[in-house]
């Protein structure tokens, strides 16, 4: 899984760095000689998906470029309660002093790894895509949809930027379905240009007034099934997408009604840290 590059996130760090330490480690400093060394090892207290390693070796040497760290598992394996993720040896005081931030960030980023790949786990033996949204924590996006795809998700949206999806208040603010596709399309060709709708009235606006893809916004599994239909008969080649209380109990259940896309706010904004410790298991004296 190709990473992002470095300088995405190297500010976010310094910015963590700074938070933690602002005038230094006052603990370590007191306590732990400059030139004592040693090597620490990073375990998983929990069963997870293993994301993180990259900002990780950032944090490390944003400390001190002469810690040496190493991989012991690759990013995006499936690992046990116990086994040991990476190593990383040099001196202590460095080790210490980029701990907890370093630890933050893969306890977060194996957290969305750790549930998306159980979102798509369920979807497994279908053609059907799980996809992430933009509801990110603000700083972290980047680092975030990494994640996703760690886990084995897809990315939708990087942000506003990319593509054009017109939502329940563009709609409003334009008068209706129909307008608003219409001067999507005067705005850019190059943009595929998708389109929510909450009812099968405005599904059918959407396809006859040229929508390339759709989000099925909140609706029930009936309506899902209804509104696959209808899409398809009315063009075989859009693209419909599911959104809206999207759980690891009902996932498969709309996978099945034929969408090919759900998008799935929880994979960011509600997955839980998973349990990282560190420890410094050997001394070189």
């Amino acid at each position: 899984m190709l990473a992002p590059n470095p300088i995405l996130y190297d500010s976010l760090i310094e910015a963590a760095l700074k938070e933690d330490l602002p005038f230094g480690d006052f603990t370590t400093e007191a306590l732990i000689p400059s030139d004592l060394k040693g090597l620490g090892v990073a375990r998983a207290k929990e069963e997870l998906v293993f994301c993180g390693f990259p900002v990780a070796l950032s944090v490390f040497h944003k400390v001190d470029p002469e810690l040496e760290v190493r991989p012991l598992v690759e990013e995006g394996s499936e690992v046990s309660a116990g086994e040991a993720l990476l190593e990383v040896s040099g001196r202590v005081a460095s080790i210490l002093k980029a701990e907890r931030v370093a630890l933050n960030f893969m306890q977060h980023l194996s957290g969305i790894a750790t549930l998306t790949r159980k979102f798509v786990k369920k979807l497994a033996d279908l053609p059907v895509k799980v996809v992430d949204t933009r509801k990110t924590t603000p700083g972290l996006r980047v680092l975030e949809k990494y994640a996703v795809r760690v886990g084995g998700g897809s990315n939708h949206r990087f942000g506003l930027s990319e593509g054009i999806l017109i939502k329940d208040n563009h709609v409003k603010a334009c008068g209706g379905v129909k307008e608003a596709l219409a001067r999507a399309r005067t705005f850019s060709h190059v943009f595929r240009i998708e389109i929510e709708v909450k009812t099968l009235t405005e599904l059918r606006e959407a396809i006859s007034a040229g929508a390339e893809a759709v989000l099925l916004d909140n609706m029930s599994l009936e309506e899902l099934k209804e509104a696959v239909k209808l899409a398809r008969s009315l063009n075989p080649k859009i693209i419909l997408e599911a959104s809206g209380g999207v759980t690891l109990e009902n996932v498969r259940a709309i996978a099945e009604t034929g969408v090919d896309l759900i998008s799935v706010g929880r994979l960011t904004h509600s997955a839980r840290a998973m349990d990282i410790n560190l420890k410094i298991e050997k001394l070189f004296i």
